[in-house]
């Protein structure tokens, strides 16, 4: 039997056909089809388009905000022990030092030199000044952390807080993530808008020249981390480093310890992952969209591993903020809930509305941003010359600002690995002469680094113990070259309250102090799981050295404290 080819049979497919045919006419090759007739807008869920930032700076103002609280809270809780009126390395010292340099009151040579606003307050109450520098910043950070809101006004007031104390924190603020956040909070302040302060203000979308800032930033910390490495220890490039890093680091964490027992080609092959982050990832910023977005996803899963597995200060916290800056609001979008009314919902609007065409007029303040943002850029431009002539130099040389403001600056971390742990250990002893055998010594206990073989390593990444920092820096070296390491022996042989305040443990506490103290040198190694130490529940293996300094008493160091005009301790 024949079919005829325009029976009934046919005619309802092929009608239906065109139908479906017409109804997708508009839509593009790969697009989902659109909402039915029945489908309310308001529940029907809205995809945001790529290509623009509002949702970025919420998250990045966010990001940045968290970091400076956390600086400034380690800031108020460390400050007066460190640098205050009674601290280790007094700013107030430092302050006329610089001031006796340029031989005269306090001008603009000082100020410059030493940009803080420390110069304009009563050196008489140091620590009460710190205070309030530390507790304002608290104050401006958690408001823009909870609110998400900003203003240049109080970005700027945060960035100048904290300027304010690295520039006079010595040897204490001496790391290189305190330029990064300078730097970072610098192109913070021209991400906002001058006086709003809302999540979303419609009028100063985020500028171009600022995102592409914060590209430009993490493009130099990642390059010129892999640079250092490259150009430093022999290690990096027979892909061994990783077979000491974890062990030797400044503050292990636990997780650190489990990954020193990793295989050999484990530690290889994150020797070349590290290469491939920060040698070749860092050009996907410049490639088109996805890649910048691959970059950005990368750089902050890079960071993740590297807090995991190490105390970095807020550090590698810090280093994710200028890789949001990757992703634009269709990325970032998951990241705020759907619903009208909503920042994603309002976004959305800004969005329908640009593509009908539907602009604002220009106004003169917009002008005025424009402009001020071309001079960021050209400035950002002119102060990168001698960063990038450094990181095209055999002779790199890492966490160095070449302007005081810090506002463009050079990076880079473990450009050489220590092979052998060492550490200062600070011991004290009741007994009237420290050279009898059967004089008792005991340890005190520092916060984070290893000290006692029992304890287990610390987790405190973001926070930092400085002192704990430095300590391990000083087992490199001499104590004459750590001149503020006898200040610290010096106040522990009085018990003071607020050198003790930085230990976890003084042996002396609740007795009389003790009337020597000595510092002892160590070599530290991680126990072997299973071994016979680890059984014993010991988290380290250490052998004496030899002595770091000699036993000392408090009538010992009177000429050392006088000389440096150190306030000289009180017995408590």
């Amino acid at each position: 039997m024949r079919m005829r080819s325009g029976g009934p049979a046919m005619a309802a497919p092929e009608e239906s056909l065109r139908r479906r045919k017409v109804g997708n006419a508009g839509a593009e090759p790969g697009s989902p089809p659109g909402p039915g007739p029945g489908c309310d807008p308001t529940g029907c869920s809205a995809r945001l388009r790529a290509g623009t930032f509002w949702l970025t700076r919420i998250v990045l103002l966010r990001a940045l905000a968290f970091i400076y609280f956390v600086a400034f809270l380690v800031a108020f809780h460390q400050n007066k022990q460190l640098i205050g009126d009674r601290g280790l390395l007094p700013c107030r010292t430092y302050l006329k030092s610089v001031q006796q340099y340029f031989r005269g009151p306090v001008g603009w040579d000082a100020v410059s030199y030493a940009p803080t606003v420390l110069w304009l307050l009563d050196w008489s109450h140091m620590d009460s000044n710190l205070d309030a520098l530390a507790l304002l910043g608290l104050g401006v950070s958690s408001f823009v952390l909870v609110t998400g809101c900003a203003n240049m006004v109080l970005m700027a007031t945060l960035w100048v807080l904290y300027m304010s104390l690295v520039n006079v924190g010595q040897i204490w603020y001496s790391f290189g993530w305190e330029s990064q956040l300078l730097e970072t909070g610098f192109l913070g302040i021209f991400l906002c808008p001058l006086w709003t302060l809302s999540r979303l203000p419609t009028g100063t979308p985020p500028s171009q020249i600022v995102l592409w800032g914060f590209r430009w930033l993490i493009f130099r910390i990642m390059l010129g981390a892999g640079l250092i490495k490259i150009r430093g220890d022999q290690c990096w490039r027979d892909l061994t480093c990783m077979d000491f890093h974890y062990e030797t680091q400044p503050v292990p964490n636990p997780a650190a310890y489990f990954l020193h027992q990793s295989p050999w080609w484990v530690h290889r092959f994150e020797t070349l992952s590290n290469h491939f982050l920060e040698l070749v990832v860092p050009f996907f910023i410049f490639l088109g969209r996805r890649m910048c977005i691959l970059h950005g996803a990368l750089q902050i899963l890079f960071q993740v591993v590297l807090i995991i597995s190490g105390n970095l200060s807020f550090l590698n916290w810090l280093t994710m903020v200028p890789s949001v800056a990757c992703f634009d609001d269709a990325t970032l979008g998951f990241l705020f809930p759907s619903g009208p009314g909503g920042l994603k919902d309002r976004v959305l609007k800004l969005q329908e509305e640009a593509a009908r065409g539907a602009r604002p007029p220009l106004r003169y303040g917009c002008m005025v941003r424009r402009a001020v943002h071309m001079a960021l850029g050209i400035l950002v431009a002119w102060l990168s010359v001698p960063v990038v002539i450094n990181l095209l130099s055999p002779t790199q040389i890492m966490n160095t600002s070449f302007n005081p403001l810090r506002i463009v600056n050079t990076y880079g971390a473990f450009g050489s690995i220590t092979k052998e742990r060492t550490e200062v250990i600070l011991q004290g002893t009741a007994s009237p002469n420290a050279s009898t055998p059967d004089a008792v010594w005991e340890d005190y206990e520092f916060k984070c680094k290893p000290g006692d073989p029992g304890r287990r390593p610390c987790l405190i990444s973001p926070y930092h113990h400085r002192l704990d920092w430095l300590m391990w820096f000083a087992a490199f070296q001499t104590y004459e070259h750590n001149e503020w390491i006898i200040h610290l022996a010096g106040r522990l042989l009085a018990n003071d309250a607020m050198a003790v305040s930085l230990l976890a443990l003084n042996p002396f506490e609740d007795r009389a102090p003790p009337r020597w103290v000595r510092g002892e040198h160590y070599r530290y190694k991680f126990s072997r799981p299973g071994g016979q130490h680890a059984a014993a529940g010991k988290w380290w293996v250490r052998k004496r050295i030899g002595p770091y300094f000699p036993p000392l008493s408090l009538r010992d160091l009177e000429d050392y404290f006088r000389s440096r005009e150190w306030p000289y301790p009180e017995l408590e």
